[in-house]
């Protein structure tokens, strides 16, 4: 599994649409057949800031996505909307399949 994590910083005029901006990017996404979730947030203390947290089933999954038509597109428009080059960590997981269970919490 890859798992990507890339946090952005959105120029304050256009932070308030940054979630409807990235929504056709975000669909295509998630309709890739090896993207396992492909999730935004936005942060309680700056709302200029963005996480996306994404995973893809293999190194093959990722290179498809960077090559497919609505990452292209969003990288074309991106650039006029960030405040600051967005921040990344990429890292493989070797045997990981997605999410698991956390041990700790349990709903009473």
């Amino acid at each position: 599994m890859i798992l990507i994590v890339v946090r952005w910083k959105i120029r304050p005029e256009r932070a308030d649409e940054w979630l409807s901006l990235v929504a056709d990017f975000t669909a295509g996404t998630r309709g890739e057949p090896g993207n396992l979730f492909f999730d935004w947030s936005r942060d309680v203390d700056d709302p200029t800031r963005f996480t996306l947290v994404e995973a893809f089933a293999d190194g093959d999954a990722g290179g498809k996505h960077v090559q497919s038509d609505h990452f292209k597109k969003a990288m074309e428009w991106m650039p006029d909307v960030v405040a600051e080059k967005p921040e990344i960590i990429h890292v493989e997981i070797p045997g990981a399949s997605g999410w698991s269970e956390m041990g700790e919490v349990t709903p009473r």
